[in-house]
């Protein structure tokens, strides 16, 4: 019986001593769920907020810097040639590998003099300007009345024949210019504007932009006026074209810089001076003893010149048109 009490003794103070090692000071009571402090969802959102605008800063710095740096490794070979046709002969290749190649140290224009003076500088361009003009006008009559017939019109062979045109954008004009040369030469049209105009005043890939563009106009614009009895002639150049005029602009851009840099066509078909272009003019130029480079450059500047200027004053035209273009249809 001593020894159950003995027992029983020890097992109270082992409980006494365990309930004691596990009561928690007053000091540290628990915490209750109001008492822990979290983020405000307001600072959470605005921390986000300032990450992502810091993210699109970055971004467009970048962006920004990567155009620039691309724009200025475009436009470094021509403000070199520009440079180069301010100054003198023997600067031009003594300067090249500085900097001092795009900084016009000696402004002179006797380069410019010199060209007038060496070719018939004035024959060659408007040798250029007259085809130029002849196929980007022409061209944007027929491209444009094709792409409207393929677009607008419901005839017989239209699919078969619209996918032909299609095929024949893919095929390069150096696979075909021989064959074409023979046949020019049979008719005996060498040496003459017409060999330079007539090959390239039909367009696949400008019927392929106006078609693109045409498919896309309501077709409440045609019924009205069909109602009215107006005929399909009537109704394109009275209702089509005058909402069109961007797409206008938009080939005859690209037709004149496509024109006015030709060079194999017009130096396998021409022979003399009295109908040869600009970019066929310069290679001739190049090889006339002795060699000026001054002079090759200020040529150069001259024949670009109007590429600049025609694309600065119509490039509105010519960006709504790429648009419109390429969301219509």
């Amino acid at each position: 019986m001593k020894t159950t009490n003995s027992q029983l003794t020890l097992a109270q103070t082992t409980f006494t001593i365990a309930e004691t090692s596990f009561t928690l000071p007053k000091s540290q009571t628990p915490i209750s769920k109001s008492q822990v402090t979290t983020p405000k969802p307001q600072i959470l959102t605005q921390t986000i907020s300032q990450k992502s605008k810091n993210q699109k800063l970055l971004n467009t710095v970048g962006s920004y810097l990567f155009l620039t740096l691309l724009a200025l490794l475009f436009i470094a070979p021509i403000i070199f040639m520009i440079v180069g046709s301010l100054k003198p002969d023997n600067l031009v290749l003594a300067e090249a590998g500085t900097i001092k190649a795009f900084i016009p140290t000696e402004i002179s224009l006797q380069n410019y003099r010199d060209v007038f003076e060496r070719v018939n500088f004035g024959r060659f361009f408007l040798n250029s300007a007259f085809t130029t003009a002849v196929i980007v006008v022409a061209g944007l009559a027929v491209n444009s009345l094709a792409g409207y017939a393929f677009a607008r019109l419901r005839w017989r062979g239209r699919d078969l024949l619209l996918m032909v045109v299609l095929a024949l954008m893919i095929i390069p004009f150096e696979a075909i210019a021989v064959p074409l040369f023979f046949q020019m030469a049979m008719i005996g049209w060498r040496n003459t504007y017409i060999v330079q105009i007539l090959p390239f005043i039909a367009n696949a890939f400008s019927i392929y932009l106006f078609y693109t563009f045409f498919i896309g106009l309501p077709k409440e614009l045609e019924e009205a006026a069909r109602v009215d009895g107006a005929s399909t002639i009537r109704i394109f150049w009275e209702i089509i074209v005058p909402v069109s005029k961007s797409v206008f602009a938009s080939v005859a851009i690209l037709n004149f810089l496509a024109q006015w840099g030709s060079f194999l066509w017009p130096l396998m078909v021409t022979i003399d001076e009295t109908v040869r272009p600009l970019p066929v003019a310069i290679t001739s130029f190049q090889a006339l003893p002795p060699l000026q480079w001054g002079d090759i450059m200020a040529f150069g500047v001259m024949m670009v010149a109007p590429i600049l200027i025609i694309f600065l004053l119509f490039q509105k035209w010519f960006v709504q048109g790429v648009a419109a273009t390429g969301t219509k249809g």
